[in-house]
């Protein structure tokens, strides 16, 4: 860092609090990053492997395997506080979003690419309307899921960090979300005001019940 601002940042200091609405991603690897970076920078194949949750490889013998990608990594998103790597598969030409954090960049890179302009409106539909963009359940102390009577591309765009949500069919999904409390992670699914079936687990179930009783006592 700079004398000038080392003198600046040592005149003050910063805390960092818990926000216990949501857990941050891992950290992102600089290395990692930087691979990423220069291959979409340069228009270079780029081939990597995919961690599990845990952040381990696993190998193909082991449960959750996931094979080597290669890819033509187009954009990094930064969205929700989470790095996601957009990409067209080398092979199959189909667009994916990737979890930056669980990537192992390969090197060398591979052969060069001729990229494909995205626009915002390209951008927002394969991370922040795409259900499938790699996103784990957060550590939160209380974890529930239910079915709800909303296509996948809409409840992903509003779900909050840490969420997961899985198409069932062109208008219902499932979504997997956590909170602090049963209460919280019932109101964070009432807000999506659709019909819930299905809502794992019990516990879950009681809460939005409890909830429901408490509203209809309200006066008219």
């Amino acid at each position: 860092m700079p004398e000038r601002l080392r003198a600046a940042s040592e005149a003050f200091e910063v805390t960092s609090l818990r926000n216990y609405w949501e857990f941050s991603a891992p950290p992102i690897d600089v290395e990692t990053l930087q691979t990423i970076g220069a291959a979409i920078r340069t228009s270079r194949v780029l081939r990597f492997d995919v961690t599990g949750p845990d952040g381990l490889v696993r190998g193909p013998e082991e449960p959750g395997f996931e094979p080597p990608r290669e890819i033509e990594p187009h954009h990094l998103v930064v969205w929700a506080g989470r790095w996601y790597l957009v990409a067209r598969d080398a092979r199959e030409r189909t667009w994916h979003t990737y979890r930056v954090e669980r990537t192992r960049p390969r090197t060398p890179v591979g052969p060069p690419f001729s990229a494909q302009p995205l626009t915002s409106e390209d951008l927002s539909r394969l991370v922040v309307q795409n259900p499938d963009r790699g996103d784990t359940p957060g550590p939160w102390q209380c974890v529930g899921s239910a079915t709800l009577e909303l296509a996948a591309p809409v409840v992903a765009r509003w779900a909050p960090g840490g969420s997961v949500v899985e198409a069932l069919d062109p208008h219902r999904c499932r979504l997997t979300i956590g909170g602090w409390s049963w209460a919280g992670v019932a109101g964070l699914f009432i807000t999506f005001d659709t019909t819930l079936t299905d809502v794992q687990p019990a516990l879950l179930r009681a809460e939005l019940a409890r909830i429901g009783t408490r509203l209809r006592r309200l006066d008219p």
